[in-house]
């Protein structure tokens, strides 16, 4: 099993990614990574599944994945967010996680990112705070 990439080398991964994208997802990319920084400064950047770029804080907040017509932001328990502003349009189906597919053109709304973004951060702060439940032990025939 592969060793996390440390954050100061993921950060560089992913400012190569965005140079080598070299385009309009490249710009994507490099805007919605700056507003995730801005919606939580204490953000942790990192680099998984194969170069996907990967933002945290006490556990997975998104994913940026880059496809050939679309910049997808996989929030990993989106189901569990309000989304007030109708940013979630894909990944809908699922019972955990919800996307945003950001097309060339599109206006990403800042604010209500940042929103999700926060939302997200303060779901995995209380996930960690509540103590895990333990397993009943079974009770043994004697």
């Amino acid at each position: 099993m592969k060793s996390p990439v440390p954050a100061e080398s993921a950060s560089e991964l992913i400012d190569e990614k965005i140079k080598e994208l070299g385009d309009w997802r490249g710009k994507t990319l490099a805007k919605v990574r700056k507003i995730i920084h801005a919606a939580d400064p204490e953000v942790v950047e990192e680099v998984k599944w194969m170069g996907t770029p990967v933002w945290s804080h006490d556990g997975i907040i998104c994913t940026g994945e880059t496809y050939k017509s679309v910049v997808k932001l996989t929030f990993i328990k989106g189901a569990a967010l309000a989304d007030p502003k109708g940013l979630f349009n894909s990944s809908l189906e699922g019972n955990v996680r919800r996307a945003i597919d950001i097309h060339e053109g599109d206006k990403i709304n800042e604010a209500a990112l940042k929103a999700l973004i926060r939302a997200a951060v303060v779901l995995n702060l209380e996930n960690k705070s509540k103590p895990k439940p333990r397993r009943a032990k079974s009770k043994r025939a004697e």
